[in-house]
């Protein structure tokens, strides 16, 4: 085979060849095309093509208001006007004023061309051997295409690459056509280059010759397939351009004809309108631009290298300089700096013609690649695109309406801001597109914020002064962000910005005996002031949060106790009260995330499992915690006795101790210290919150698992026999003062109210059963029901409410903890007369306990009363429900099932103190709402546990449902969930319950005389119909059975007659207009079932019809007309026998056969 060797014989011959095989050539001194000089719309540059095929994009919108219509204008603009970001050019043709290409140079010596061609013999003797046993390379690459190749995986990437560039030596053509055809096929297009076409036609109608044959209709092609062959094909496309471009770096790609002919065809494509070609043509060229940076920068590096050679052979002296050595230098640089400018230019005219109207195209996956890629350009090649004419692109196009590609373009510019040697050249960049940038740490993509904030950190490592306080107060913000992302980088621009370590304050501070400050000391007073200022003291564990991982002084113990215990010293501020609060706060929410390793509730997303690190992290940091804080942690209580805040912080820290440590370090006065001061502090403190903590506090310490259990229970005996005591003395003083008609003065009910109190939270952790409090606390009960605790005075009154309510929690922790015992007693001996005692025993008083309870419930004056009451006996009835009997045979007789008079009462509270509208007023404290909310959200919850267990029928739950719209922003979680198990416990029982649910709330208008069908309140009805259908899921078959039984009841109801009957025939049932509600559910009938239900209320409906049909009727013709819609054989609606109970008399088997059917799903 003879190959011709282009240029052999000078330019002009060159010309005379390409021309004389048929090539498409580019000259870089050229313009692009007539076919793309027009001026189309920016982001479908191509008209449309007339065969139609193919997906085709629509006019595109520009996205930007605030950057030119076009943001290519002349070279002369790029270069003298470089940072000009102003928007002046708006409207602009994308293409109004071509830069021109590079301008092209003599070939003189042929220095490219040599290297690939000149040696043709010997590439055909290779190309003709069999290497190993393989087919020759043409065979290979003509019988299998490139795409084949390369989607297939089998080679490895660099030998199908050698193999063509064998090939392209051997028969350049013919390799240049199975290159074309290889991104014509990534496109999906099945479309075929042929030879005649490459050398008759232009690339422009090539492209318009594969479009018309483009048929895929899908809308998919290779780069946007799902499936691990399509995601490798991606990645192994992106790698041929790459490994392509290296492998050609050092001859080919200078030959004139490789790169002009592969640059015309995808500069053609990426204009197409066609999305495959457009998409998968500015992939490869952007990647092929990446490719031709890396080539530069080796150029560059030789280049220098070069330079160094000549200029150290060059000062040599005398003999020592070799003139062929220096020639030949200077000939290898010269050839060098003109592959670089080669390259350059290539560069340039792919900038323009690309990158320049694609960077905004209509699909968001091409503009992120463009602003990908165009980072990486200005990281590694920033000598020629780290300029603001390039820059200008990446500001344009923060202001994208797609996350993604914001979120690449904040990426391209994290690695330039992180790289000292490239700042200089960004200020003016930082200066025009800085506030944009700092707006987008608040972006509602959360990816994308989070890259912003990091960005804004890497602007004020080398921009320091740009930022104002007020962009930085945007960002101090964040780190109370729920997205634990935002937060965590917003605390890493807190580090950068605030908590930084004055470097001239060299000299330590000391305490006020002498004791050296840490070095972290005044970071953590700056902490506690920007806590102070931010006004979001509740959400102390989002700030710690946020500053954990990235801040050592988060688990500077030392620092924080001493700043607490220690006085200040000469030149030292001390901790106002308010600072010495948030510090402690601070270091509580530290303490626990230290010891737990868990992001505070509510800042997602949760982390999964812990690695072994982090498990071992987690260890170390409880354990120095313990080692400090069981030294340290008495003092602090002794100090801060009197302070209900300060104190209710510090005891919630001993629950996150390594109580091992207490042993082990021999530190067991350290502990009884401890407990010593929780005896005082429950003595002295009747705060909720910090009775609640100690007692939990108190839990943990006499946990059997730890040797130090012993103590502390020794000290509990005595904390809870202090309680009952001070309990027992405050009742009589109460009670003597009442016997004898005196009324108690204030002193004495506060003592009758806290002692209560206390009894209460410590029963809640603590077995008090063996100090003999019940009848106590029951009587109080009894009292509240019969009306004998009434006082005079309303607040006296209030107080009492108070203390009653205490006792009622008190009665049933009391029920828990005897049962606790009496399964304690059958696991150790089993049952014996004894144990049948404690078990009759706990029987009569919970018995006793229910019916006083229900009373409260049912009469009594105080809302607090009934609240109480109506949540410890929805927890008993779940405790002592039956699986108590299931689970220990022994236990049946404790088994309580409520009756329908309990079930009445817990009905009736729940419609009146939950499903009630609250008039809101402004004068209304936004907090008490919420807490208002809270608490009618949990009297919901704990009755619609009682449905969930199965404590109560599922049919109770229909006054509950029948709220599911109209209260659905306060409860619909909670009732969607409710129907949800409902549904897993009985799908037929749920259907049932729900068309009660809609009876009922017809029912409810018609009382109130709504009987337009068309009203709001009747479209509000309908509306809960069709949430009931659309919770069945789209599964007809699973649940047949159920929806047929919502028809039934529906039907049933609808046709009812009523109590007196219906006296003249021809006017409807009085709930026909039910049957529009039920509508709803028609569309979840299977196709033979809505025969079978259609046949059914032809049996129900025995009236008359009149033939002019009156209105009334017509919520029947749309319930028939739902159950008749798409059957062929169904009978017609125009006719009486529709309505009568007659059958058809042409019925066959078939039809018997449904009505057998009627029988087994209707009835």
């Amino acid at each position: 085979m003879k190959v011709k060797i282009l240029n052999a014989g000078g330019p002009g011959a060159s010309a005379r060849t390409l021309r004389s095989r048929g090539g498409k050539r580019i000259r870089m001194d050229e313009p692009p095309p007539p076919e793309y000089d027009a001026s189309p719309p920016p982001m479908t540059p191509m008209t449309p093509y007339d065969s139609g095929t193919g997906e085709v994009d629509t006019a595109y919108t520009p996205y930007y208001q605030h950057a030119p219509a076009t943001p290519m204008e002349t070279e002369s603009y790029l270069e003298s006007d470089a940072g000009n970001y102003d928007d002046d050019a708006e409207g602009e043709s994308p293409r109004a004023m071509e830069a021109p290409a590079p301008v092209r140079r003599g070939r003189g010596r042929g220095r490219g061309r040599g290297r690939g061609a000149a040696r043709g013999s010997a590439a055909t003797q290779r190309g003709r051997r069999v290497r190993g046993g393989r087919r020759s390379i043409g065979e290979r690459i003509e019988e299998e295409s490139l795409y084949n190749l390369v989607k297939a995986g089998k080679s490895a990437l660099q030998v199908i690459v050698d193999d063509w560039i064998e090939f392209y030596k051997m028969n350049r053509d013919t390799a240049l056509l199975q290159l074309l055809q290889f991104f014509i096929s990534a496109s999906g297009c099945k479309g075929k280059i042929t030879p005649q076409m490459q050398t008759s036609m232009e690339h422009a109608a090539i492209i318009r010759r594969m479009t018309e044959e483009f048929d895929e209709e899908s809308g998919e092609y290779p780069l946007i397939q799902s499936g691990l062959v399509w995601k490798k094909f991606r990645s192994s496309f992106c790698d041929f351009v790459g490994m392509l471009v290296k492998q050609c770096q050092y001859s080919i790609i200078y030959d004139q004809y490789l790169m002009d002919n592969l640059i015309a065809l995808l500069t053609g494509l990426s204009d197409s309108q066609v999305r495959a070609f457009r998409h998968t043509a500015t992939l490869a060229a952007v990647k092929l631009m990446t490719a031709l940076v890396d080539v530069a920068l080796t150029v560059s590096v030789n280049l220098d290298n070069t330079q160094r050679q000549y200029n150290a052979e060059r000062n040599k002296i005398g003999d020592k300089r070799v003139s062929d050595r220096l020639e030949n230098l200077l000939s290898k640089r010269t050839e060098l700096e003109e592959n670089m400018e080669e390259i350059r230019n290539m560069l340039t005219y792919m900038f323009k013609s690309v990158f320049v109207h694609r960077y905004r195209d209509t699909l968001p996956e091409i503009r992120s690649m463009c602003m990908s890629e165009i980072g990486i350009w200005m990281k590694k090649f920033h000598q020629n695109f780290l300029d603001d004419s390039y820059l200008k692109y990446i500001g344009w196009t923060l202001h994208d309406k797609v996350g993604e590609v914001r979120l690449r373009c904040l990426q391209a510019l994290q690695p330039l801001y992180a790289s000292e040697e490239l700042k200089g050249k960004l200020e003016l960049f930082t200066s025009k597109f800085k506030d944009r940038i700092v707006a987008m740490t608040l972006d509602k993509d959360y990816d994308v914020a989070v890259q912003a904030v990091k960005l804004v950190v890497s602007i004020l490592k080398h921009h320091r002064d740009i930022l104002t306080d007020k962009d930085c107060e945007h960002v101090y913000e964040l780190v109370y962000s729920s997205h634990r992302a935002v937060a965590c980088a917003a605390g890493e621009f807190l580090n950068e910005r605030l908590f930084v370590l004055d470097e001239e304050s060299s000299v330590p501070m000391k305490t006020k005996r002498g004791k050296k400050r840490t070095p972290n000391t005044p970071l953590i007073r700056d902490l506690v002031q920007f806590f102070i200022e931010s006004e979001l003291h509740e959400h102390g564990a989002y700030l710690v949060d946020s500053l954990i991982d990235s801040n050592e002084m988060m688990k500077d113990w030392e620092s924080m106790t001493d700043l607490l215990l220690e006085e200040p010293g000469p030149g030292e501020e001390p901790l106002d009260d308010r600072q010495e609060s948030s510090l402690i706060e601070i270091m509580m929410c530290a303490v626990k995330q230290a010891a737990l390793g868990e992001p505070p509730i509510g800042r997602g997303p949760n982390r999964k499992n812990a690695s072994a690190k982090e498990v071992k992290q987690i260890s170390d940091d409880k354990a120095k915690l313990t080692e400090h804080f069981m030294l340290t942690l008495p003092s602090l209580l002794g100090k801060f006795l009197a302070d209900p805040e300060k104190i209710g912080s510090l005891m919630v820290i001993p629950q996150f101790f390594d109580l091992e440590l207490y042993t082990n370090r021999r530190q067991e006065k350290n502990l009884e210290a401890l407990l010593h001061q929780m005896i005082t502090i429950v003595d002295k403190h009747t705060d909720l919150e910090v009775l609640d903590t100690c007692a939990k506090t108190l839990e943990v310490l006499c946990d059997e698992e730890y040797a130090i259990s012993s103590k502390a229970m020794i000290s509990r005996g005595v904390l809870l026999d202090n309680v009952v005591t001070k309990f027992k003395e405050a009742l009589d003083e109460f009670n003597s003062f009442v016997a004898g008609g005196e009324e108690p003065d204030e002193d004495e009910i506060f003592a009758l109210v806290s002692s209560s109190k206390k009894v209460s939270v410590f029963y809640s952790c603590h077995n008090l059963g063996h100090l003999q409090v019940w009848d106590l606390l029951f009587q109080q009960m009894k009292d509240a029901k019969d009306g004998c605790s009434a006082l005079p005075t309303e607040a006296s009154l209030k107080l009492i409410f108070h203390a009653v309510k205490y006792c009622i929690s008190s009665c049933q922790f009391a029920h828990m903890w005897d049962l606790i015992s009496i399964e304690n007693m059958l696991q150790g001996s089993g049952l014996n007369a004894h144990v049948q005692t404690e078990i009759e025993g706990l029987k009569a008083r919970l018995r006793a306990y229910i019916e006083t309870a229900l009373a409260l419930i049912q009469s009594a004056s105080h809302p607090e009363y009934k609240a109480e009451a109506f949540l410890c006996v929805c927890d008993l009835l779940i405790i002592f429900g039956d699986q108590l009997g299931r689970n220990t045979q022994e236990l049946c007789a404790l088994v309580y099932n409520p009756d329908k008079h309990l079930q009445t009462l817990l009905n009736d509270f729940i419609q009146s103190y939950v499903f009630v509208e609250y008039q809101e007023t402004e004068e209304q404290d936004e907090h008490l709402k919420i807490e208002e909310l809270h608490k009618r959200r949990n009297y919901l919850a704990s009755f619609c546990k009682l449905i969930v267990y199965s404590i109560l029928p599922t049919r109770a739950a229909a006054d509950v449902f029948k709220h599911y719209v109209r209260f659905y922003n306060d409860y619909g979680d909670i009732i969607k969930a409710t129907i949800g198990k409902a549904r897993e416990t009985n799908k037929v029982n749920c259907a049932r319950t729900m068309a009660l649910a809609l009876i009922m709330a017809f029912k409810e208008l018609q009382q109130e005389g709504i009987n337009n069908r068309f009203s709001d309140e009747f479209i509000a009805l309908k509306e809960l119909s069709k949430r009931f259908a659309l919770s069945f899921g789209l599964d007809a078959v699973k649940n047949r059975e159920a929806i047929t039984a919502a028809h039934r009841e529906g039907i049933l109801f609808a046709v009812n007659p009523g109590d007196g009957g219906i006296s003249d025939p021809t006017q409807p049932p009085p709930n026909i207009a039910f049957l529009d509600v039920l509508t709803e559910f028609t569309n979840k009938l299977l196709k033979q079932d809505k025969r079978v239900v259609l046949a059914y209320l032809d049996k129900r409906i025995s009236s008359a019809v009149p033939s002019s049909r009156g209105e009334e009727w017509q919520p029947l013709h749309a319930y028939r007309n739902s159950l008749v819609h798409g059957e062929a054989d169904a009978p017609t609606t125009t006719t009486r026998r529709a309505y009568t109970r007659k059958r058809k008399a042409n019925k066959d088997d078939e039809d018997d056969e449904d009505d057998d059917d009627d029988d087994s799903l209707i009835s």
